[in-house]
Formats: structure tokens, C-alpha cells, sequence
């Protein structure tokens, strides 16, 4: 199997998918940002796949990709010894078959350019992915394989942190669909605008993308853990993929170790 690991700023997410196959199996996910020694990255993942039913030994490649550049050297490092040199770290689009086609290639990030890869296989046309993550991104894929460039936005939790650090009596609220637009309380208020908003902005960058990019048809594609939450109330959203970045992970790792 392939263990794929997706570093972002907030969470970390890692996943098994098959050997030959798009389906991730089983997935876990862990704070970034809390100091981890080499050590105890080894013992974390050891441990997650033991309770998952898995071994060590199931693993045959493990492919990294981080937009945090800090922690690709100790995962190196950490999960080294599950596989030996069969270890893959995503750093660019060298040797796989898309096309950064941007004014800086360079910077765009891991979990992207996985997107892009994965869009590209599992889609036949042109696609707008929604990452929703730390930050939420707009990915434009071209049907050839061309990533074409995107938007960055905040991430759907960034209001609800910024009332509640800023506030001396907003409470904090769980990000998830109210009920009804207008609330009755002040929690069901917070959660109806902090909600309904991450929705019409969503909504409205797609449209804006759409009209700039001038395509016949494009599928939008969301990801990332808010997806199947956020989808439903969507007018844009047309597919939810939650792991589409492990699978481009994966396909990326397949790519690149052959090529070695």
C-alpha cells in the first residue's frame, strides 16, 4: 500500500490507498503544529496503523507532500525506516505529467499540485477544484493537464477565529449547517452567518471564475474535510472527492519512484 501523507499549516492528513488503485482505505489526521521528535512521528504512525487494523509492513512506499517545509526533513527522517529509499516527497511538477503553466511555478504548493494531478486522471474536462483547508484554493485544471492558476482565499474557519479573539462576548461555534438563516440566539446567529457566508463566497468565486475562464463546461470539484458539510448548500459544487489530494499523492509517488 501507499501511505500519503498531506501536510498542511493546521492538520496533518494521512492515508492508505492500494497498490494499482484510487481509493483511499483509511485515512487519520493529527495537529501539525504540535513539536514531535522523529521518534515519536515513527511511534504515532505505527500506532495509527496498528488501530486501524494495518502494519507497518503493509506499507510499501510512502510519498510526502508538505506546505510546510519544516516537517518534510523529520518525516524523512521519521518514517524512513518503514520503507527504506522508497520514500517520495512531492517538492514540484518535475517528471509528472501536468503543467504548471503560472508566472511561478516554483511556488505553488504540494497539495495543488496533487490536486491538479488527480483532477487531471479522474476527470475528463476542465475542472475547478475547491481545497478547503487552513486556507481555502481554487484550482484551475485544464482537460490537458494544465494547471492554469487559482484563487487563495481565507479558510472557512477564518471568520469564526477572527469574532472570537476580537469579541469580549461572541462564543465560539461549531462550523456545521444551521437550521434556518435567521437566528433566534446569539449562537445560532454566529453559526447561520459564519456558515452562510463561507457558502456565498464560495459560490461567488466559482461564478467569477467561470466567467473569467470562459469555458463550455467545467466540473467543480470540492475537497478537504468541510466538503461533504458544505456541498449540499452549494449552487456551484457538482462532486465531493474529501481525499482528493491523497489520491494525487499517491499517483504522484507511483510516477516519481518509477522514474527512479
Amino acid at each position: 500500500m501507499d501511505l500519503v501523507v498531506d501536510v498542511g499549516n493546521t492538520e496533518t492528513v494521512i492515508g492508505l490507498v492500494p497498490e494499482g488503485a484510487l481509493e483511499v482505505v483509511a485515512h487519520w489526521r493529527y495537529s501539525t503544529d504540535v513539536p514531535r521528535t522523529e521518534d515519536e512521528l515513527r511511534l504515532l504512525y505505527r500506532g495509527l496503523l496498528r488501530d486501524g487494523g494495518f502494519d507497518a509492513g503493509d506499507v510499501h512506499r510512502v510519498v510526502v507532500g508538505s506546505v510546510v517545509p519544516s516537517q518534510i526533513e523529520r518525516l524523512r527522517r521519521g518514517l524512513g525506516s518503514l520503507v527504506g529509499e522508497r520514500l517520495v516527497v512531492l517538492d514540484g511538477a518535475a517528471g509528472l505529467p501536468i503543467v504548471l503553466d503560472v508566472d511561478e511555478p516554483r511556488s505553488v504548493g504540494a497539495d495543488r499540485i496533487a490536486n491538479t494531478l488527480a483532477a487531471a486522471d479522474l476527470y475528463p474536462g476542465d475542472t475547478i477544484v475547491v481545497d478547503l483547508g487552513t486556507a481555502t484554493t481554487y484550482d484551475c485544471v485544464g482537460r490537458d493537464g494544465v494547471f492554469l492558476g487559482g484563487v487563495i482565499a481565507p479558510g472557512l474557519q477564518a471568520g469564526q477565529e477572527w469574532l472570537r479573539t476580537h469579541t469580549a462576548k461572541l462564543p465560539g461555534v461549531e462550523f456545521r449547517p444551521p437550521e434556518r438563516t435567521i437566528g433566534r440566539r446569539t449562537e445560532d446567529c454566529l453559526r447561520s452567518g459564519i456558515f452562510f457566508s463561507a457558502i456565498d463566497a464560495i459560490d461567488g468565486l466559482v461564478g467569477r471564475i467561470l466567467a473569467e475562464w470562459d469555458r463550455s463546461e467545467v466540473t467543480v470539484v470540492a475537497t478537504g474535510g468541510y466538503a461533504g458539510a458544505v456541498a449540499p448548500h452549494s449552487r456551484t459544487i457538482e462532486v465531493v472527492s474529501p481525499h482528493l489530494t491523497l489520491v494525487g499523492l499517491a499517483l504522484a509517488g507511483r510516477v516519481l519512484d518509477s522514474a527512479r
